[in-house]
């Protein structure tokens, strides 16, 4: 027998080089073992890619498609919902709410909180009527109510910046209170009637006979925040400071100066609102506005926003605001009681809150497997 360099071969044994059929068959399977792990872990991540877009994607859509299901359902059950009386009677209920959820939203958007819109809104309303009675023209009532809104908002900012207050909850909790007693001892506790016309044309008034005034108030203010936030670099530098406050200061943005600008204008929404719910009342009253703080929170909050900072939009804060409307409307048509309708708006929020973890999850994993491809 011939020798091969490396060891002798002995008679009778076959050496299996890669020529012979046995060592490309055990080759053929060696690769098979090599190469079917890869293939096998690399179709999984593109499933789960797929299947974490699509969950994303229905998440950052799902208060407007819930919205959509709910007024089919309720229009399917209850006809009376979709007539034009009806529809402008939600969209006057829901003019306060989202005014207020417009402020509210640039609030949260920097990662803070207003729990005194409720109180200011009383306050404004007050302060007009007072005005109006006091003699003094018509056009004053109105810049009386923005200017209230615009001082609680402007003590809040500098309360919680200058005055080093760890968290907004607390600066605006105290103004809850103290704003409020300042509107019952202002009416002297009661309600005080008849505001100026222009006021009742604003809040009270409809167009074709259904139209709120008051919609083209709110499409107006939405506009506004919707050009501020994307349209001018203060808007930006609301969302930087609400994504990484640490980061922003770093980039020399002014974060004291727009965390006061947030309250500001979160007083000035609420100033307007207090115009509107004059308007529609033909009256001033330390009582109105009770839980209306909850309500913007809420409406901002189940439109997609997060108390993270950060994200949130004008559409999603619109969406919520209507969504509890409409909830809230329906439960009036079907003649529910109205402790019953806080306990539906509790569970609404509690899903939304959820709906925020659970998309910050998602968020975090989907990241992970990009940053594993690349």
């Amino acid at each position: 027998m011939k020798e091969r360099i490396g060891r002798p071969v002995e008679a009778g044994q076959i050496e299996p080089d890669s020529t012979t059929p046995s060592a490309r068959s055990r080759d053929r399977m060696m690769v098979g073992k090599e190469t079917a792990p890869m293939h096998q872990s690399a179709e999984p991540p593109a499933r789960s890619d797929a299947a974490l877009r699509m969950a994303l994607f229905l998440l950052r859509a799902g208060p407007l498609l819930i919205l959509v299901l709910l007024i089919l359902v309720i229009a399917s059950v209850t006809p009376l919902f979709l007539t034009t009386r009806n529809i402008g009677n939600v969209l006057a209920q829901t003019a306060v709410i989202a005014v207020l959820s417009l402020g509210q939203l640039l609030v949260i958007v920097t990662r803070g909180i207003d729990l005194s819109v409720g109180s200011t809104l009383a306050l404004a309303t007050v302060a007009g009527a007072l005005v109006f009675h006091s003699g003094n023209s018509s056009l004053v009532v109105i810049p009386v109510m923005l200017g209230a809104g615009v001082l609680v908002g402007l003590v809040n900012g500098l309360l919680f910046v200058k005055g080093r207050i760890p968290h907004p909850f607390i600066v605006t909790l105290a103004t809850f209170t103290l704003v409020r007693g300042v509107a019952l001892w202002l009416s002297d506790g009661r309600p005080i009637q008849e505001v100026p016309q222009v006021v009742q044309v604003i809040g009270g008034d409809s167009i074709l006979g259904w139209i709120p005034v008051s919609t083209f108030v709110v499409a107006a203010v939405a506009v506004a925040v919707w050009l501020l936030t994307t349209r001018v670099v203060w808007g930006r530098w609301i969302y930087a400071v609400g994504g990484n406050p640490e980061a922003a200061r770093r980039t020399a943005i002014p974060v004291s100066a727009i965390l006061v600008s947030v309250y500001l204008f979160s007083g000035l929404t609420a100033g307007i609102a207090g115009v509107l719910t004059a308007g529609r009342t033909n009256a001033g009253a330390p009582t109105f506005g009770a839980l209306a703080e909850l309500d913007a929170i809420a409406a901002v909050i189940i439109g997609g926003a997060s108390f993270l900072g950060g994200r949130g939009k004008v559409s999603q804060a619109l969406v919520g605001a209507m969504m509890i409307g409409v909830i809230r409307n329906a439960m009036n048509l079907a003649n529910l009681d109205s402790f019953f309708q806080l306990i539906v708006l509790g569970i609404v929020i509690i899903v939304a809150v959820e709906s925020d973890v659970l998309r910050g999850y998602l968020e975090n994993r989907l990241r992970l497997i990009q940053a594993t491809r690349t």
